[in-house]
């Protein structure tokens, strides 16, 4: 199988380069020159199992093919499981198991296992650049952290992340360099790709990326809903249907590539916070990148999603077929709040912020009569936002242990003009 650029630019190419790359030559994200279909319908015992099973058709003609169980094992030895919630056919997948505490656990240790598997002693130490709304610097930090021949440099948008995200991003050190930078997310993503795009400075250091533009990201985030989805239907004969909380599109990617491999897998819904570019383009206006807004939703920070590029790729660039395979919901900090107040009487949980706007339209459906099962994905523990969930709820969240450890250790980061001379300079100095 060959892997092609959504800018159509760049000749196809085999899955180990796209992951080398991060990035298309031509600026484009990677997509997979057909999508197939999942032979084995039948319900894994183990995430990693089905991990193996939806990712092996993608790495067929691949040197990492024979190591690819042991990738999955490492990446996916924790659980996401689904939970029902208190209302009938209400649940929740929960993907805050892993050593930070949120969704992007799965696909770092993946991207970080497969880099590793494809290293070759003698090559350069390899750069990881990843731009961060706040979860996705502390996953990749943790899945490189010490790992040989690799170092992550990691851009975040400084005072807009939570206290806890911040110190989650910067305590690490060793192999770990983290930038605050003088700008919102959608700055650090245009930093990063214009770097991934410098071909004088590829040419000086290894560059790839970790965020959701790698391929490496979004293939193996739709393990989790191929295992939801399989053994929902094994239980319950029917579809699981979906909700996303989304900012950067990525993991509401993985769950329509999941769905487009013949999952059982029903509607999708997303839910973005207000950053609304994608509700009004799904309700029939133009894709209108703005400047992004900061909520209490954080992490859905997004005003450029960056993913679109891939949504439109699978539909042949027709906005009808698009929007007739998803829809959209903005949620405001309002509406959170409320949200997250009742949460723990109305669904017997309590939402971080990002969970919160998922919960919101599972309500609104079930306002509107669907009587149907839906999942609300649970992308991060809300004790990585203790400042707004804890007076909400009126009591203290425990932070899982993982994170506990991470809050003990020292944390620093460098300060970072929004300007791409400044990080030029930064990753030319440190090369040197």
């Amino acid at each position: 199988m060959n892997f092609i650029s959504t800018h159509g630019n760049t000749p196809p190419t085999s899955i180990d380069s796209a992951l080398v790359a991060g990035l298309a030559p031509d600026g484009g994200l990677y997509v997979p020159e057909r999508i197939p279909a999942l032979a084995d319908m039948r319900p894994r015992a183990t995430l990693a199992d089905t991990a193996y099973a939806v990712l092996a058709p993608y790495f067929a003609v691949s040197s990492l093919r024979d190591h690819l169980t042991d990738i999955c094992a490492q990446a996916f030895s924790f659980d996401a499981p689904l939970r029902p919630l208190a209302g009938e056919g209400d649940h929740l997948l929960e993907l805050f198991y892993g050593p930070t505490a949120a969704f992007k656990d799965y696909a770092a240790r993946f991207l970080a296992g497969a880099l590793a598997a494809l290293r070759v002693p003698e090559a350069p130490t390899t750069t990881i650049l990843v731009a961060t709304s706040g979860d996705t610097g502390a996953a990749v930090a943790a899945a490189f952290h010490r790992r040989p021949g690799f170092e992550v440099v990691i851009l975040y948008p400084d005072g807009r992340v939570s206290p806890r995200q911040a110190h989650g991003l910067e305590c690490w050190g060793d192999n770990v360099r983290t930038f605050r930078v003088a700008g919102s997310f959608d700055d650090c993503q245009r930093l990063a790709k214009q770097a991934l795009a410098d071909e004088a400075l590829r040419r000086a250091r290894a560059l790839t990326s970790a965020n959701s533009i790698s391929l490496g990201r979004l293939l193996p985030q739709a393990a989790y809903y191929a295992h939801a989805a399989l053994r929902f239907r094994a239980e319950h004969g029917v579809a699981l249907n979906l909700i996303v909380p989304t900012g950067n599109l990525g993991n509401a990617c993985a769950a329509l590539l999941a769905r487009r491999m013949g999952l059982p897998i029903g509607d999708i819904r997303l839910a973005t916070n207000a950053n609304d570019v994608l509700p009004r383009y799904f309700a029939g206006g133009g894709y209108a990148p703005q400047p992004t807004r900061a909520t209490l939703a954080n992490a859905m920070d997004v005003g450029a999603p960056s993913n679109f590029e891939r949504l439109r790729q699978w539909h042949d660039n027709d906005d009808g077929a698009l929007r007739a395979a998803v829809r959209a919901d903005a949620v405001d900090d309002a509406t959170i709040r409320d949200i997250i107040h009742a949460a723990p009487v109305r669904h017997g949980i309590v939402p971080c912020p990002h969970t919160a706007t998922g919960l919101h339209l599972l309500e609104r459906l079930r306002a509107q009569g669907d009587t149907r099962p839906w999942a609300v994905v649970a992308t991060a523990h809300p004790a990585k936002f203790e400042t707004i969930v804890e007076p909400l709820v009126g009591h203290a969240v425990v932070p899982p242990r993982a994170l506990a450890d991470c809050l003990r250790r020292p944390a620093s980061a460098h300060a970072l003009a929004n300007d791409y001379g400044a990080l030029h300079r930064r990753l030319q100095a440190e090369n040197r």
